[in-house]
């Protein structure tokens, strides 16, 4: 069965319920050399935040993925208050996202000092509190990969190998997705451990399609009242060429913007399952299929083995 592994400690697959599996709590874009949590008040943005996830519980949601890395505000403590007043599962995550927000260590230390750093975030706790990550997330570039990212996409490849966790790479470009593939696979990692994010700004679905193919995590992650009908498009895409088993769904929504007044401007976490959920059963998606995407894939995929 395996594990989920949430900021108060490891679930069951089943406990983990209906999930958004990529949302953001809190962000600070001031680059890796000046990261600071001095730079926000963590009672501000509980008190900030936390409507939004009782919102989404009321409306059915149990599980939320906090994609929020290292270097960019990740704050452990804060998710794990968050995880117990709103009564929501939320998992963190370990891993590194690109430049400006890469630290020194990723530029000085090997692929296997970075996986072993990073395993130990997933199985003995974050920045010395016993607050576990559930996950690893990281960012390719655009194009064929940089190395010093390589060297990170290798590092996370290590880490999945020696703890089960999954990865979660920023991606967003079709050349970038096919070369993390190829990395991924010259390290030996099963590619049902990727979930290649943000899969909607790719425009070429045959890219799509390889990545299912491939075994990896389709991830249309930036749905919005804005793009649904794409985002419905390109499900019904996958579905027809049956690759409804490998869809995740979320938002990319949030968040309290470290330097901006009550964290400026706020998009909550709620259309997804107030707005999109009946759109899609709408047009033809019965809800067991609403249930695979929300409820079936995101237990499988963040399951640690």
């Amino acid at each position: 069965m395996g594990k989920i592994r949430t900021v108060v400690g490891d679930i069951s697959p089943g406990e983990f319920g209906l999930a958004l599996v990529h949302e953001h709590i809190i962000c600070d874009f001031i680059g890796a050399d000046k990261v600071s949590k001095e730079r926000y008040n963590p009672e501000e943005v509980f008190y900030v935040m936390l409507p939004y996830l009782k919102e989404i519980r009321r409306l059915g949601a149990t599980g939320f993925v906090d994609c929020t890395p290292a270097c960019m505000a990740r704050d452990a403590r804060l998710l794990a208050s968050l995880s117990e007043a709103s009564d929501i599962h939320i998992l963190t995550n370990t891993g590194l996202y690109k430049e400006p927000f890469l630290p020194r260590y990723a530029f000085e230390y090997s692929e296997e000092e970075i996986a072993a750093i990073w395993s130990r975030e997933i199985g003995d706790g974050i920045e010395g509190t016993p607050i576990k990550a559930g996950f690893v997330k990281i960012a390719v570039n655009p194009g064929e990969i940089i190395p010093i990212q390589q060297k990170i996409v290798r590092a996370a490849a290590r880490c999945s190998l020696s703890t089960g966790a999954v990865i979660a790479c920023h991606t967003a470009s079709g050349v970038a997705a096919r070369h993390l593939l190829r990395i991924i696979d010259d390290e030996g990692l099963n590619p049902n451990r990727l979930i290649v994010v943000h899969c909607d700004a790719e425009e070429d679905l045959r890219c799509h399609l390889e990545i299912a193919r491939h075994g990896a995590w389709v991830e249309y992650d930036g749905l919005s009242e804005e793009n649904a009908e794409k985002v419905l498009r390109l499900m019904r895409f996958m579905v027809e060429n049956g690759f409804e088993d490998q869809i995740l769904l979320s938002q990319d929504a949030g968040w309290y913007h470290v330097g901006e007044e009550a964290g400026g401007d706020i998009r909550g976490y709620a259309y997804l399952v107030r707005n999109f959920v009946p759109f899609m059963l709408k047009n033809g998606f019965g809800r067991q299929l609403t249930d695979r995407f929300l409820v079936e894939n995101p237990a499988r995929a963040f399951r640690m083995e």
